[in-house]
């Protein structure tokens, strides 16, 4: 990528403008923003967000860039999670009762759109372009192992446990599940990083491959984009605080079900990294493109659920937690297909289009249930 602004003559500062001015215009927006906002306001605050969340994410991958892999993955994803956080709790906060199911169903939402829609979309989109593609079976098998276990504890125990009435842990439950949840991920990221690193670095890309091949930002071009990672995950936290009072009222007047709030969030959080997996897979990089969607998909439970565990612990209201057998159904139908998808090591077209079907029907009864 070429630069030409006055950041790169004089500093050789190798980021965007686009990327250091929206986090800036997003907190000036802050600044004019009120309790009762038009709906004009709203809109561009809410245009603000996505590329604030850009931002935070390119910022993101010029860290991963210089650290490189798998840590560059990890710290994309715990990027993700904290903004995906940030909103769950904002809106927990403005109102307790709606919030009860917000954390299930925007950690449901985000795996359910990153196992059928964002490993749908690579897959297809892989298969049509190069037929077949390749990766390392045990970083996958890892991952899979870790988010089968994590999810059903999280998400499904709930509905068979006795001591409290409903979906729903009771206190202690809440915390063991919210301690179990860490650790799994936990195990997760020192078999990623340390113990068994090499199962997710990714095969050598093809020559024409210019991100890959790309050499690592200067030290002044990585701490400037931390610093404004840090400035635009803030900004994404307090505009969510502002905006999600409208997310709300959009969803009651459509008449839809308020899941679809939680299916709303996921999908913002994860347009950016779904973006930049299905890039890597368009380039026949299926291993960066697993890693960043399962890594994703692990985060969010592993740390989301802690994190929502620990407000409401502290804030002294239940959440629900468990799923209903339908969305129970079609979970075990993601992560029954995506086994058998990688289990023969290659991929193609058809695994693709199985898990969009899935992603459709997902989409479907949310809003038709």
């Amino acid at each position: 990528m070429a630069f030409n602004h006055f950041l790169y003559k004089k500093w050789k500062i190798t980021l965007p403008l686009w990327s250091l001015i929206c986090p800036i215009v997003g907190l000036v927006l802050l600044g004019f923003a009120s309790e009762q906002q038009s709906g004009i306001f709203s809109a561009i605050l809410g245009i603000s967000l996505i590329t604030v969340v850009l931002s935070a994410v390119h910022h993101a991958e010029v860290v991963a860039h210089k650290v490189g892999e798998p840590y560059g993955t990890l710290i994309l994803a715990l990027a993700i999670t904290v903004i995906e956080v940030s909103l769950i709790v904002s809106i927990m906060l403005n109102e307790a009762d709606a919030g009860s199911t917000l954390a299930r169903d925007t950690v449901f939402a985000a795996i359910m759109l990153i196992l059928s829609g964002i490993i749908g979309m690579s897959l297809f989109i892989g298969g049509y372009r190069f037929k077949e593609q390749a990766f390392i079976k045990q970083g996958v098998s890892a991952a899979l192992v870790a988010l089968t276990a994590i999810s059903v504890l999280t998400l499904v125990l709930p509905n068979y446990t006795t001591t409290e009435v409903g979906p729903v842990y009771s206190n202690s439950q809440l915390i063991f599940v919210a301690l179990i949840s860490l650790v799994l991920y936990g195990g997760f990221v020192a078999v990623q990083t340390v113990r068994h690193r090499d199962y997710f670095l990714p095969e050598d890309a093809p020559p024409g491959d210019e991100d890959t091949h790309a050499p690592p930002p200067s030290s002044l071009t990585m701490i400037i984009s931390l610093v404004f990672l840090l400035i635009a995950l803030a900004v994404v936290v307090l505009q969510s605080k502002k905006l999600s009072p409208v997310i709300e009222t959009i969803v009651v007047n459509m008449g839809a079900p308020k899941s679809l709030v939680g299916v709303i969030i996921a999908a913002v959080i994860l347009l950016p990294e779904g973006l930049a997996a299905i890039k890597a897979a368009s380039k026949n990089r299926l291993q960066t493109s697993l890693n960043l969607a399962l890594g994703s998909a692990l985060a969010s439970i592993g740390l989301t659920i802690p994190a929502v565990a620990v407000v409401a612990y502290a804030l002294g209201f239940q959440i629900t937690l468990g799923i209903d057998a339908k969305s129970t159904l079609l979970l075990i139908l993601s992560l029954f297909t995506i086994s058998i998808s990688f289990n023969a090591g290659r991929t193609n077209i058809l695994q693709g289009i199985v898990l969009l079907v899935i992603l459709a029907t997902y989409l479907f009864i949310t809003v038709v249930p």
